[in-house]
């Protein structure tokens, strides 16, 4: 403050104090009147303090060197990449074990089986595709799951994950050891995330199809440029690890991303993925006791920086963003040898997401239309 101002200041104070008034320096926002005479306009002073300028999408990739589980974030803007980057020796395209964000994959699968009438739909009960792996006197309330309780992790049955996924794993049959846990919860009740959820899909997939569920996703997905699955585990009965144990790298995460944005359609216009399984796969459902967020069909939903966004979750860390009101996708992938929820980790990369979303509204240019719009 230069001295001229200040003695202006305290000229109008002194003025103030002497009219028996005192001097209100209090910031007021714009558009607040006490008097009610109309709104007040923004003090002149707030232009010489602009709001920062808001970090480019590759600084921000520059700064996530902090983050230190993080190996590789890729940005993709109407289907272009527009920034990318590895960590720690990791690249984009290094293979790496995408946990539970496969839920989402098998989830598309489900919704490609349906349009192909392999399926009947989400409503269509279980015990029937299963019924050679039932327990010998079946809970009667297994007759009343459906394909749909699976996907929104709604069974009812008592999870295999979290303290119950090392015994369930270790077991000699993992689908008659889901089938067989005890009912915590009525089908279609509270959320319970289990991976054995998933992996009663996989196996209904393999069972209606005849083919593995990876031969699946390698036909059914394969199309999408860049989609690449480079492992998968199975259990002791050949089915494919339903919900865990997924290999690919952070690009073809962002490929599967990509199909979700645009609706279903490749970038040459082939349609793999229905837009009416897309949007009930964001269909609010159920709700996480763990996170608050929203839950579909595979996939979680909050707002982040104001944006409805949502997302693919794997243990560590493993991430995959769609904002659809920016055209943008995200997909992050990190160290896996920790929680993400329980170290913090899982919150920076929401954190990192909200930097994105804020630096990526300043970009310019036409929004591309979206193929089979």
């Amino acid at each position: 403050m230069t001295l001229r101002t200040l003695l202006v200041v305290l000229s109008l104070s002194l003025s103030s104090m002497a009219c028996g008034q005192s001097p209100d320096l209090r910031p007021r926002a714009v558009g607040d009147d006490a008097a009610g005479t109309g709104p007040t306009p923004a003090p002149a002073a707030s232009a010489a303090f602009p709001e920062p300028p808001v970090p480019t999408i590759d600084a921000l990739l520059e700064q996530a060197d902090a983050i230190g589980p993080l190996k590789a974030v890729v940005v993709a803007r109407d289907g272009v990449v527009i920034a990318e980057r590895g960590y720690n020796g990791a690249r984009t395209d290094s293979p790496t074990n995408i946990k539970s964000a496969s839920k989402t994959v098998v989830s598309a699968l489900v919704g490609i089986a349906i349009d192909k009438g392999l399926l009947e739909g989400t409503g269509q009960p279980i015990a029937a595709l299963l019924r050679e792996d039932l327990p010998p006197d079946p809970d009667p309330r297994l007759a009343r799951v459906t394909i749909g309780h699976l996907l929104s992790m709604q069974a009812g049955l008592e999870r295999t994950s979290g303290p119950y996924y090392g015994r369930w794993v270790t077991s000699a049959h993992w689908v008659r050891a889901a089938l067989a846990r005890p009912f915590v919860d009525e089908p279609g009740g509270a959320m319970l995330y289990s991976t054995g959820s998933t992996h009663l899909l996989s196996a209904i997939l393999t069972r209606v199809s005849g083919r593995s569920t990876l031969a699946l996703a390698r036909e059914w997905l394969g199309p999408q440029d860049g989609f690449v699955i480079t492992g998968w585990d199975r259990d002791p009965q050949g089915v494919y690890f339903g919900g865990n144990n997924m290999a690919m790298g952070t690009r073809s995460l962002l490929a599967f991303g990509e199909l979700y944005r645009t609706g279903g359609v490749t970038g040459d216009g082939r349609r793999l993925l229905s837009r009416e399984w897309i949007e009930a796969s964001w269909q609010p459902r159920t709700q996480s006791r763990f996170t608050g967020d929203d839950y579909g069909y595979g996939w979680f939903l909050r707002t982040i920086a104001g944006e409805p966004v949502r997302y693919a979750w794997g243990y560590g860390g493993q991430m995959l963003y769609v904002v659809p009101s920016l055209g943008l996708t995200v997909a992050m992938t990190s160290d896996d040898s920790e929680a993400s929820a329980r170290s913090g980790h899982r919150d920076a990369l929401h954190g990192l997401v909200a930097e994105i979303i804020a630096s990526a509204r300043q970009l310019s240019g036409p929004r591309a239309a979206v193929p089979g719009s």
